[in-house]
């Protein structure tokens, strides 16, 4: 993802796989679609696709502009105190940030392997939050948070600040490496926690804009509802009808993807002990990133400098609020062997600032 159109030669900052195609989703159908308003919660073809991978109704789904709108529908409508985890993606803070909201930091830390407890974030909870905001697995590590302690998190909420709502960034859930099992949504520990997603990264549709919203808490989604009238009055009647092409093919679609991520992640693998007199990492539990540490012995600016010379973009980490020496990798963009080369440059700048 870039503001500007300068491409890097070697992409290691990129965050989802590779990008379909629009010859891979168009029917002669799609033809004959009207280009009108769509409806304020969205097709409900799309809906029921989503409903139905959730295990929810349609009803309990709103369409969102990607997830980031959804995000920042919920910081706005939940005005009061967030208490959320750092690292994080920067646009989350961002949202948070926008609507004036106060904010409360639960730090994850490499040394720790990022994995969050139910008591750091019960330290965080008083009785004014309104929001607590998780990703599993999370943007910029791909470390999953288990169930159970999602679990403790909803049941200290529901001590500390009872009218508070857990929302669960679930974008990377359905990028499982080979056969590793789709994780399980969040959605099924009670009507006070709600899942933001959206087709960008698993599927390779961030073109199209799709992401959303699900609560079983019919107030909240009425609510939703009237806030995205409120702001775009509806989603691209195209996209939509994209996107739900996108779910027809999403088993063939996420077939090619797993042993993708799978094997570009052994190749990661390999990289990272190659190199581990200077790099060390923490592995991704899904997704198509993972975080990079460079050691003590390497030379933090030497670095920066000598990669972007050679054409390796990166995500560093103080841009996720991380600690400078940290950067994020994104594996699952490029070819194999294009992994493969870009993986070689940036060894070369390693090495070249140790």
């Amino acid at each position: 993802m870039s503001l500007t159109a300068e491409q890097p030669r070697h992409e290691l900052g990129e965050s989802y796989g590779p990008d379909l195609r629009l010859a891979d989703l168009l029917t002669p159908e799609l033809g004959d679609l009207e280009l009108g308003y769509g409806t304020a919660a969205g097709d409900v073809r799309l809906r029921t696709a989503i409903a139905d991978r959730h295990g929810v109704r349609p009803e309990d789904v709103v369409v969102t502009v990607g997830g980031m709108h959804g995000i920042f529908l919920l910081a706005y409508l939940l005005e009061g105190e967030v208490v959320t985890t750092a690292p994080q993606f920067p646009m989350t803070r961002n949202a948070f940030e926008t609507v004036g909201a106060a904010v409360r930091v639960v730090p994850l830390t490499f040394d720790e392997g990022y994995r969050l407890t139910a008591d750091a974030v019960r330290a965080e909870l008083t009785s004014e939050t309104k929001l607590v905001s998780l990703a599993t697995p999370q943007n910029p590590s791909g470390v999953a948070v288990p169930l159970e302690t999602l679990r403790e998190i909803v049941e200290a909420m529901s001590e500390i600040c009872p009218d508070a709502y857990l929302m669960v960034d679930e974008t990377y859930r359905s990028a499982a490496y080979g056969d590793d099992p789709i994780m399980d949504t969040a959605l099924r520990l009670g009507p006070k926690v709600v899942s933001v997603a959206s087709l960008s990264k698993c599927h390779g549709a961030a073109g199209l804009r799709i992401g959303w919203v699900i609560s079983t808490d019919s107030g909240l989604v009425e609510q939703l509802t009237t806030a995205k009238f409120s702001t775009v009055v509806s989603a691209s009647t195209v996209t939509e009808a994209l996107a739900i092409r996108v779910f027809e093919q999403e088993d063939e679609i996420l077939a090619v993807r797993r042993p993708w991520l799978e094997q570009n992640l052994l190749i990661t693998q390999d990289w990272v002990n190659a190199n581990n007199e200077l790099v060390e990492w923490v592995r991704p539990d899904a997704g198509a990133l993972c975080v990079i540490r460079l050691k003590s012995s390497v030379d933090l600016e030497r670095f920066r400098r000598t990669a972007a010379e050679a054409g390796v973009r990166l995500a560093e980490g103080d841009w996720f609020g991380d600690e400078p020496r940290v950067f994020r990798l994104g594996f699952g963009f490029l070819p194999a062997g294009e992994l493969k080369a870009a993986l070689d440059a940036l060894a070369e700048a390693v090495h070249a600032a140790h």
